[in-house]
């Protein structure tokens, strides 16, 4: 049973500081369902895990099977070493891995773009609506928010783990060279000048490979993205709201053009 004092747990002192965890290249996994899908996804090399009693005896099987340290303490010496309070009394430290690249989700069908969408709860819903509706892959600006924070993993439900994703540099440039290998760059706004999304769906043919670009709420996407893209469309909705929710419109739109 890990003290408090322990030395080993150092690194998990640090789990609420992202510049500390981005400079060793790693990344922090909470909650018994997120290790759970990091170790069965087996996508990125984990350091060690920290877990309660309970939480160990719950994960008890896949503890077994994996071959690095855990760590088990008192509920409140995690709280105490990592500064919150995790009620699931879990956590893992993994390593990032190598970056992908833009052209790598080339493969595909369907891709979700974001640009300016910062928010994490925002990023791991998005990720977590992808997963769920047949998605790729995830390109981000240079801008948008980190998959790998903690808050857009626990969102995501693991779904970042998972589901290929790449940070472009040039932007919006990157989008005229999905354009030029023969994809549809799909803008997602709420101006009425915009097709709505239910005509443009009837208007896909079987096979289409298609890009659908998302912005900040607020701000929307910029004119130089909106000037990327193939066609502009929108979310019919009532004049008592301005807009949805990024994650509500990303998830409608994918779920039509499916």
């Amino acid at each position: 049973m890990a003290g408090a004092d322990d030395e080993r747990l150092e690194p998990y002192r640090h789990v609420g500081s992202p510049d500390w965890l981005l400079a060793r290249q790693l990344f922090v996994a909470e909650g018994r369902l997120v290790v759970q899908r990091l170790l069965a996804a087996g996508t990125h090399p984990i350091e060690s895990i920290l877990v309660t009693s309970a939480a160990r005896h719950a994960l008890e099987d896949e503890l077994e099977r994996f071959p690095g340290d855990v760590y088990v303490c008192d509920p409140i010496v995690l709280e105490r070493v990592t500064g919150f309070n995790f009620h699931r009394g879990c956590l893992a430290l993994a390593r990032r891995g190598e970056a992908r690249s833009a052209e790598s989700l080339a493969g595909g069908r369907r891709l979700v773009a974001l640009e300016g969408v910062s928010n994490p709860d925002n990023v791991g819903g998005i990720f977590r609506a992808a997963a769920a509706l047949g998605v790729d892959g995830i390109l981000l600006d240079p801008l948008s928010g980190d998959p790998l924070y903690r808050k857009a993993i626990r969102t995501s439900m693991g779904a970042v783990l998972t589901l290929p994703w790449a940070r472009a540099a040039c932007w919006p440039g990157v989008l005229a060279s999905f354009r030029d290998a023969g994809w549809r760059v799909v803008a997602l706004t709420p101006s009425a000048s915009a097709l709505a999304i239910a005509e443009y769906a009837s208007t896909i043919e079987t096979g289409s490979r298609l890009l659908l670009l998302a912005g900040a709420e607020g701000e929307g996407l910029w004119a130089a993205a909106l000037d990327a893209a193939d066609v502009c469309v929108r979310i019919p909705i009532t004049h008592r709201v301005n807009s949805l929710n990024v994650v509500v419109a990303a998830a409608i739109a994918l779920e039509r053009l499916r």
